[in-house]
C-alpha cells in the first residue's frame, strides 16, 4: 500500500478533455412557460473527453471521466464569464486546477464579424435559423510524476483517439478564424486529430514570423549602435 503513494519519477500522463457550452434558442412557447420571462436560451455547460461518441449528438463524451475527475463546479456570475474548477480523485494527489470560459449564446458568424465590421446581436427568431451554438475549447490535463496508484488507474483507462478526419464541421475556435465557415454547416461539431496538425502548423508559422522579426529587429539595432559609434568618435575627434 505504501508503494502506491510513490511517485513514479519522470513520467508524465495527460488526458485530453473538452470545455464549454452548446446552446439554444427558447422557443415562443418555451418563453413563455419560462418563470423568467426575459430568458431567451437554453444552454449546457460541461466538461467531457475530447473525442465524440459515433453518431452522438453532443461534442465530445466519449468516455467517462470519473475515473479520474471526482466533480466539476461552475461558478456563474453577471458577465457570465464562467471558471470551472475540476476536482480529481483522492488517488491523484493532485489540486483542483481552474479554467475560465465565456458562455456563448449568439451564433458565431454573427457576432464574430469581418474586420471592419460591427458584431451584430440578433433578435431570438434570427439566432434560431442558425440552430444549436457551439463553443468549446480543447486542452489536455498533464499528470507530472503521478502517484503509482493512479499512474496505474490513469493506463486502465486509455483515452479514446481522435479520429483523423471527420464528415462533422470542426469547432470554431477565435485563434483561427477561418474556421468560422465551419459553424454554418449542420451537424454537431466534432474534434478531430487533424486540427491538433493543423494547429502545430499555425505554432510553427508564428513562431517563424517571431524570429524573422527578431532578426529584423536585431539587424536595426545593429546599424543604430554602428551609427552611435561613429558620431561618438567624431565628437571625440572635435574635442
Amino acid at each position: 500500500m505504501a508503494e502506491a503513494r510513490v511517485r513514479v519519477r519522470g513520467v508524465t500522463i495527460h488526458r485530453p478533455i473538452i470545455y464549454g457550452n452548446t446552446a439554444t434558442v427558447l422557443t415562443a412557447a418555451e418563453r413563455e412557460t419560462c418563470p423568467f420571462p426575459d430568458h431567451t436560451h437554453r444552454w449546457t455547460l460541461a466538461v467531457r473527453s475530447a473525442a465524440s461518441a459515433p453518431d452522438s449528438d453532443i461534442v465530445g463524451g466519449a468516455d467517462d471521466l470519473s475515473y479520474f475527475i471526482k466533480r466539476v463546479t461552475f461558478k456563474l456570475h453577471d458577465t457570465y464569464s464562467n471558471p470551472t474548477r475540476i476536482h480529481f480523485v483522492a488517488e491523484s494527489g493532485e489540486k483542483p486546477i481552474t479554467l475560465y470560459h465565456h458562455l456563448k449564446l449568439h451564433p458565431w458568424s454573427l457576432t464574430f464579424p469581418a474586420p471592419g465590421t460591427e458584431p451584430e446581436i440578433p433578435s431570438p427568431e434570427n439566432a434560431a435559423k442558425f440552430g444549436p451554438v457551439h463553443s468549446w475549447q480543447y486542452d489536455e490535463i498533464v499528470f507530472t510524476d503521478p502517484f503509482q496508484s493512479f499512474l496505474t488507474l490513469l493506463t486502465a483507462h486509455p483515452p479514446t483517439p481522435l479520429p483523423r478526419t471527420s464528415k462533422n464541421p470542426t469547432p470554431f475556435h477565435t485563434s483561427y478564424p477561418a474556421s468560422l465557415e465551419e459553424t454554418r454547416k449542420p451537424g454537431v461539431p466534432e474534434f478531430t486529430s487533424a486540427m491538433e496538425r493543423d494547429e502545430g502548423e499555425r505554432l510553427e508559422e508564428a513562431k517563424e514570423k517571431i524570429i524573422k522579426e527578431q532578426e529584423k529587429w536585431k539587424g536595426i539595432l545593429l546599424e543604430r549602435e554602428k551609427e552611435l559609434d561613429r558620431l561618438q568618435k567624431l565628437l571625440a575627434a572635435k574635442d
